[in-house]
């Protein structure tokens, strides 16, 4: 039971950590536009700067925003008043449908940044032994040393790739 309680709890903590990011972007774009809603235009600064964050504090490879278009699509899918613009409960749903992808997206490159390269690197462990001058010191590494310097050097090379 208190395992089901977690859960429902961690899944209700998400929903406010997005709550409170999506109500500060909204906030930051309204205050410098100096409406309620937000226009089609106002909409798709929010969406550069949501895509900013994710870019800036995930740690993965740079992720493109939507286009104009597909930002266009969504919004007309989350306007349920049908006014041409969102409010702020709106908001919530339309950056919810419009980072889905996103997730995805994130949460695979995650996986294979943090799940497969440490589990490769221990598999070419041996291999690896056997190379002159670098072989003295795999051997002389821990094995978890070893992976965990694997794996930030894939999540290094895949930084560098967008430098």
């Amino acid at each position: 039971m208190e395992q089901v309680l977690n859960k429902l709890q961690g899944i209700y903590l998400r929903k406010m950590q997005i709550k409170i990011i999506t109500d500060r972007i909204f906030d930051t774009v309204k205050n410098d536009r100096g409406r309620v809603n937000l226009k089609f235009e106002d909409l798709y600064i929010a969406v550069l700067l949501v895509y900013n964050d994710i870019n800036k504090f995930l740690p993965v490879t740079h992720i493109d925003p939507p286009s104009k278009a597909k930002v266009r699509e969504i919004m007309k899918e989350c306007d349920i008043n049908f006014d041409g613009e969102i409010d702020r409960n709106e908001f919530y749903d339309f950056i919810k449908q419009i980072t889905s992808d996103t997730v995805t997206i994130v949460s695979k490159r995650l996986i294979l940044t943090f799940a497969i390269a440490p589990t490769v690197a221990m598999l070419t462990k041996k291999i690896t032994e056997g190379i002159p001058h670098v072989g003295n010191i795999v051997r002389w590494l821990p094995n978890s040393v070893y992976a965990s310097t694997v794996t930030l050097a894939v999540w290094w090379h895949q930084k560098q790739k967008l430098s």
